[in-house]
């Protein structure tokens, strides 16, 4: 049992990295990079088609994230029963693991509404109608709701490191 506890976490961990490492790689690195004028004829295409690379693969470690949080609760003895009756989100430990659970929540639903209705209307409208101040406020919005879905993850691992450490 311990093994698949021990592997359970490590996913959990490499998911961890695999997501905040692609989003900070995203900000920190392409996006100031296709700011170069010298990217002004694929700025847009060059960005959607990395973020429809990365979408499938985030969605994929944002779902083992999920089954590996809930199976690592399992592992340290915690059941369903524990969270409807309200047990699992008692003292200090529950209640970090409640506003844990609650920005996952957040992330799961911006990062939706990201990458499945802002992300592809933004790269849509900037291709069709690329100096327009709709296209520009799109841009902006989309922009904004992943720095704002990357600092909701970095606040997320800082809560996982007071649950096992703090």
């Amino acid at each position: 049992m311990r093994t698949w506890y021990l592997l359970s976490v490590w996913i959990h961990l490499l998911g961890a990295i695999v997501w905040i490492g692609g989003m900070a790689f995203l900000g920190a690195v392409l996006v100031p990079v296709l700011r170069d004028r010298s990217f002004d004829r694929v700025r847009t295409a060059m960005l959607y088609r990395t973020g429809l690379r990365f979408r499938w693969i985030g969605w994929i470690v944002l779902g083992l994230l999920v089954a590996t949080g809930i199976a690592n609760l399992g592992f340290r003895g915690f059941t369903w029963a524990d969270a409807l009756d309200g047990s699992l989100w008692q003292g200090v430990w529950g209640r970090l693991l409640a506003w844990k659970v609650g920005l996952v929540t957040l992330v799961l639903g911006g990062s939706a509404l990201h990458d499945f209705y802002l992300g592809p209307l933004a790269a849509r409208v900037l291709d069709e109608h690329p100096h327009t101040p709709r296209a520009e406020r799109l841009r902006r919005t989309a922009s904004y709701i992943g720095r704002v879905m990357l600092l909701l993850s970095l606040a997320i691992l800082a809560l996982a490191v007071l649950l096992v450490r703090g």
